[in-house]
């Protein structure tokens, strides 16, 4: 049985995901970012071990949350599924960040650098992010200019980096595909079992194929990614760039 801790899953794939591992026989934390929806998805997924509570937008918070889960133990994976989509690029967070970046790119670099190292981290991409920006020049403390490709791509660079620093650990990204969720849309034309599956198989199987690292997943099928995302120079301009603005830097231990 393994404890698996899943960011963003009050709903949507994060939560389809939570309630696939449980059935599975293992031990769920939720994360909800606040109180009210840490209720409602206790409600929803009731046989979850425990529901902790941040705001992702936030940096002292996701701070806060790294403080929590390691309160409660080490995990054995971790699940960054958390993410915004459909937000004006000029919705600026408390920190003066871009509310995208703030929680698709900096809430799972700071959650991965201070969290107790689990032996399995799966990153949540997008096909979108191949039209991401891989020269980081528009990474900057209130900038306007980052778009949902680049947090994307900001998500498989980082998975890219922990595979290549933490070789005891199996890091990939998945892109689980356009799914009807309530990010997706009602309309969204991909399978939605299919959209959580993937992060479940990389989360706890002992299968040939999930037992890997540093690799970009859809549907259970390794795929291209964007080549740049795979570039030592580009990881590391990321993480130096990430630990300029949370001032938390990626250990490698």
């Amino acid at each position: 049985m393994a404890r698996i801790f899943i960011t963003g899953s009050a709903d949507g794939l994060g939560q389809l995901a939570a309630k696939a591992l449980i059935n599975l026989g293992h031990q769920v934390v939720l994360h909800a970012r606040h109180a009210e929806r840490a209720k409602q998805a206790l409600v929803k997924v009731h046989r979850a071990q425990d529901v902790l509570t941040a705001d992702l937008s936030s940096i002292d918070e996701t701070k806060a949350l790294a403080e929590k889960a390691n309160a409660t133990g080490a995990f054995d994976a971790v699940i960054h599924n958390a993410g915004v989509y459909q937000v004006p690029r000029n919705n600026m967070t408390a920190d003066g960040l871009p509310l995208l970046f703030a929680v698709n790119s900096l809430a799972p670099y700071i959650l991965t650098s201070l969290m107790y190292k689990p032996k399995r981290i799966i990153y949540l991409s997008s096909g979108m992010h191949r039209q991401g920006n891989p020269n980081l020049n528009n990474i900057a403390v209130g900038t306007q200019n980052i778009t949902y490709s680049d947090t994307k791509l900001h998500d498989v660079i980082l998975s890219m980096a922990v595979a290549r620093k933490w070789e005891q650990v199996y890091a990939n990204a998945v892109n689980p595909g356009w799914v009807p969720t309530k990010m997706g849309g009602a309309g969204a034309p991909d399978n939605l079992e299919k959209g959580f599956e993937t992060q479940v198989w990389l989360a706890v199987s002992n299968d040939r194929e999930a037992t890997v690292s540093g690799h970009y997943f859809h549907h259970k099928k390794q795929v291209p990614y964007l080549p740049a995302a795979n570039d030592a120079v580009v990881q590391e301009r990321f993480l130096a760039l990430c630990e300029k603005i949370t001032g938390i830097s990626f250990v490698e231990r």
